[in-house]
């Protein structure tokens, strides 16, 4: 399995958009569980690190490139 590339500050667009919406999130925490922010109302959601990398469609823009 190939793993993708993500880090905290990421924009990220999920394959489920949230209720609001949108699917295009932040990423505000990561560890063993990560913590993403939604980009249009600013509510936040925690799943696990699994969950994530399986629901992750790509990287919208990286924090190193916004820099």
């Amino acid at each position: 399995m190939i793993e993708k590339e993500f880090h905290l500050g990421d924009y990220v667009v999920m394959k489920k958009p949230h209720p609001c919406g949108t699917n295009e999130w932040e990423i505000i925490r990561m560890g063993m569980d990560i913590r993403i922010k939604c980009r249009n109302c600013g509510r936040s959601v925690l799943m696990q690190r699994r969950d994530f990398e399986k629901m992750l469609k790509k990287v919208v823009q990286s924090k190193d490139a916004a820099q």
